[in-house]
């Protein structure tokens, strides 16, 4: 079989297109590369989902946690202090646990039936723990970056009678967004990453359609040669890691176009060994 031909059977395995079987003897380098690279669509939709829709709960969180009134405040920072004060595979453990709790033939809601069975699915509940997670590591980098706006700016809206919703959405926001942006791209960085621990959850995977390190596991326990899956994983995570360093670049220089380039932040990659 043609490396074109593995390609072609095994590039959208993970998502239930090609081959259902996987190969079991005489395994090429070039399988190996392509169910890898199949598998890293998961960890890939995993951190996209998260990132999008955690950028937007962490921005409500900081703005609660910013806020005077402790009906707002304190629910925020409790929320930000668990989920970043506890290890992100205990969530993800403690996620699993509760979800299989749930009714298996749904919840009744006004006489109808919800079924919510899919909620400890991988694709689902792995999602909303990291969802989470990265929430809240992302309002405490906009929190800080709230309080770090200079009161010259506030003053400045002030006086030409800028206030309210306006104020917030065209200077403070902004500015928020412009001091955070480097720190916001390494927690990004980090939330790719940390896909990967989904494979050691235990959410379950539908028919073997599977992450990265599903794959770079099966390959291991086939070959019992662990030098070439992994670094295959390493290696996919370096150009995931180098196109997500150009995409929040090209963000960051369009935050800060406005400003000289002698003041315009740079972006320092410094990625977490641990959470």
């Amino acid at each position: 079989m043609s490396c074109l031909q593995t390609i072609a059977d095994y590039g959208l395995r993970s998502v239930g297109v090609g081959e259902r079987l996987l190969p079991k003897a005489d395994i090429t380098l070039c399988q190996q590369f392509t169910l890898i690279g199949s598998g890293l669509i998961w960890n890939v939709y995993f951190g996209i989902l998260a990132l999008f829709f955690g950028f937007l709960f962490a921005n409500a969180l900081a703005l609660a946690k910013s806020s005077r009134y402790a009906i707002a405040r304190k629910p925020a920072e409790w929320f930000i202090f668990v989920f970043r004060g506890s290890p992100l595979f205990i969530q993800f453990f403690l996620a699993y646990e509760a979800l299989v709790l749930l009714p298996r033939n749904g919840i009744e809601i006004f006489g109808l039936t919800a079924q919510i069975s899919w909620l400890s699915k991988a694709w689902a509940g792995a999602l909303i723990v990291l969802f989470l997670n990265t929430a809240a590591y992302s309002a405490e980098i906009f929190y800080g970056a709230l309080r770090s706006i200079p009161k010259g700016d506030l003053e400045a809206a002030d006086a030409y009678g800028i206030s309210g919703w306006s104020r917030f959405a065209r200077i403070q926001w902004p500015t928020m967004l412009r001091l955070a942006w480097p720190s916001y791209t390494n927690e990004a960085i980090f939330l790719f990453h940390a896909t990967t621990l989904v494979f050691f959850s235990g959410f379950p995977a539908f028919r073997q359609e599977a992450d990265a390190l599903y794959y770079a596991s099966y390959f291991v326990d086939k070959t019992f040669n662990p030098f070439i899956p992994y670094p295959i994983v390493a290696f996919y995570f370096i150009l995931l890691t180098l196109t997500l360093i150009w995409v929040f670049g090209a963000v960051n220089r369009r935050l800060n176009r406005h400003l000289p380039s002698n003041e315009r932040s740079k972006l320092k990659v410094r990625p977490q060994i641990i959470r």
